[in-house]
């Protein structure tokens, strides 16, 4: 919850100037302006941040007020904004509280003489990139757009697809400092109510400072999760086309200023490992791939301790999979073989993120060829042990979503280290504790990850 301050604009134009003075650091920060001019034969006042106006609007509207007489100048704020005012968004404020907010939203802010009120003009302009496709959420077919870090942008992206009554943008802010704009969009004839109602509630109730990796603070703020729940609560999206479907399906839509990407809810974990191209395909062809991703996040799972249980037990190995047994004999265990690789991967992934892009071809080649090969060859590792680890990495990245990623990855490691420790016994523990976790994980709309309702 915001507190805002309550402090009405006075008739008395000297004392807003001094009560603005006071609050705005104009004289300290180079970039707020303060404008003093005349309109119609009356002292006003522009306050305004440099780099936030459009120079050619200001130049006109400077222009219009220095045209208006003493004569036309009319008894209130509003008559003025609507004759002397030639700008589309023209609004008439009455309290400090959203005069400090706009001016430092980059909304031009004037006090005329006389008026008891101060007549905002959004004549912003916000230093934006360019609406590309996003670097992660790739199609193969489909629109080539995406979110950008401008909230107008993005809420005129999904209208562009829409263009129904029933889709409602609400704006609303969180953050004691950092005022941060946060739209909540939803289709009013289709979305569960009782799920609305709650969003609006936990956005309107947070006590915080500022958001400062913006959704992410936000999502950790509404749904307080315990520390070691490693499972995501809402799904992020850069795609307009995903997030206006998942509009048409009744979900919620939330997106923060300054972030290029939406927050939906609710969720199910079959919802965070689809992505567009199971949509832009003909049907066959779309199950084909869910039911492909679908077996891959198992796989990332279960692979490896499922692997390790059978290297612990050879007996169990069927004789046309006698193959695949540990051939030659390493000194490092095998669960620790794992264990290290999985590390190295993670460390290996991160190098890759911090590689400037002219060095990433080299880095693969030392990192995928010399390493993996030494390694096995300076009896650190097995083949096998190489060779499946290898498909486990290459399978995370089918997940679109980074941190299921990472929650997949949490629940084979455990698996990893119940097996080694307890056998078949700690494995089957292992299976009993991931089935819990996606049974009794509530996500914001009171439903588990199987998106079965829980009391």
């Amino acid at each position: 919850m915001v507190i805002k301050n309550t402090k009405k604009i006075s008739d008395s134009f000297m004392e807003n100037i001094s009560y603005m003075d006071r609050t705005l650091p104009a004289g300290k920060s180079f970039d707020l302006i303060k404008r003093t001019i005349e309109i119609g034969e009356r002292k006003a006042v522009l306050y305004f941040i440099d780099g936030f106006v459009k120079d050619e609007a200001m130049l006109k509207l400077m222009d219009s007020f220095m045209g208006v007489t003493k004569e036309a100048m009319p008894k209130e704020a509003e008559m003025f904004s609507q004759r002397h005012v030639p700008y589309i968004e023209v609004d008439v404020l009455k309290d400090f509280d959203q005069v400090l907010r706009n001016v430092l939203s980059g909304v031009t802010c004037l006090f005329i003489e006389g008026y008891a009120a101060c007549i905002a003009i959004d004549t912003r302009t916000y230093p934006a990139r360019s609406v590309e496709e996003p670097d992660k959420d790739k199609s193969l077919r489909g629109s080539r757009d995406g979110f950008v870090e401008t909230i107008v942008f993005n809420t005129a992206l999904m209208r562009r697809r829409i263009r129904d009554e029933h889709l409602i943008m609400e704006m609303t802010e969180a953050g004691q400092t950092s005022r941060t704009d946060i739209v909540i969009c939803y289709m009013s004839d289709r979305v569960d109510k009782e799920l609305l109602a709650n969003v609006k509630s936990r956005i309107e109730s947070l006590h915080i400072d500022d958001l400062k990796m913006n959704q992410q603070t936000l999502a950790e703020a509404m749904f307080k999760r315990k520390w070691f729940n490693p499972f995501p609560k809402f799904k992020f999206t850069e795609r307009p086309d995903t997030a206006v479907a998942c509009l048409l399906e009744g979900k919620v839509i939330i997106l923060v200023d300054n972030s290029p990407s939406a927050m939906i809810l609710p969720t199910s974990i079959l919802d965070m490992i689809e992505e567009a191209n199971d949509y832009y395909f003909p049907t066959v062809t779309g199950m084909y791939l869910k039911v492909s991703r679908a077996i891959i996040t198992i796989l990332t799972v279960f692979m490896t301790p499922v692997y390790l249980l059978f290297m612990m037990n050879p007996s169990w190995i069927p004789s046309m999979f006698e193959f695949t047994a540990v051939r030659d004999v390493i000194n490092v265990p095998l669960v620790l073989q794992f264990l290290i690789l999985e590390l190295c991967i993670d460390g290996l992934r991160l190098a890759a993120l911090n590689t400037p892009s002219m060095l990433s071809t080299p880095l693969s080649v030392i990192a995928g060829l010399v390493l993996g090969e030494f390694a096995v060859q300076s009896g650190w590792f097995n083949s096998e042990v190489m060779l499946y680890m290898a498909f486990v990495a290459v399978a995370n990245y089918t997940q679109p979503n980074f941190e299921m990623g990472y929650a997949l990855k949490f629940m084979r490691l455990i698996l990893l280290v119940l097996t080694a420790v307890l056998d078949w016994i700690g494995f089957l523990l292992g299976c009993l504790f991931i089935l819990c976790f996606l049974i009794f994980n509530k996500t914001l709309s009171g439903r588990n990850y199987l998106n079965i309702k829980l009391n």
